[in-house]
């Protein structure tokens, strides 16, 4: 509340139960959509996971290992949708430089970057021990 004002809902949350997650989704595919055809960086992880992914399934592997390889491969493109939706939310507030924006668009890289180190480790650590 500010200034004693009520706390107002999004007009947007109405549906509840079996509506509501018939249109989350919805808007996740949308999403998903959305990120394949706008963002070069989600269709290249896409790629790598489309090969990374079921490559785990022939490497001589305990399955917790196994799980670990694929969970970390999804784990780019997670944080990719992270990263590219900070970076929409960005843009629209304001296309002018900010030092804010900056900050908080080179986060979201750097958060990226974290993820495939991690997937780079995973996988280095999974097939060399």
């Amino acid at each position: 509340m500010k200034d004693g004002a009520p706390l107002r809902e999004s007009p947007f949350k109405g549906k509840t139960g079996i509506a509501r997650l018939i249109n989350a989704l919805g808007y996740s595919f949308d999403g998903l959509r959305a990120a394949f055809r706008h963002e070069d960086a989600f269709r290249q992880l896409v790629l790598l996971s489309a090969v990374l992914i079921p490559l785990a399934f022939f490497v001589h592997a305990a399955p917790l290992a196994r799980a670990l390889l694929i969970a970390s491969s999804l784990a780019t493109l997670i944080i990719e949708l992270l990263n590219s939706a900070i970076e929409a939310a960005v843009d629209h507030t304001s296309l002018e430089r900010h030092p804010l924006a900056k900050r908080a668009k080179d986060m979201g890289s750097a958060a990226q970057l974290l993820g495939l180190i991690n997937l780079a480790v995973v996988w280095g650590v999974v097939l060399f021990g």
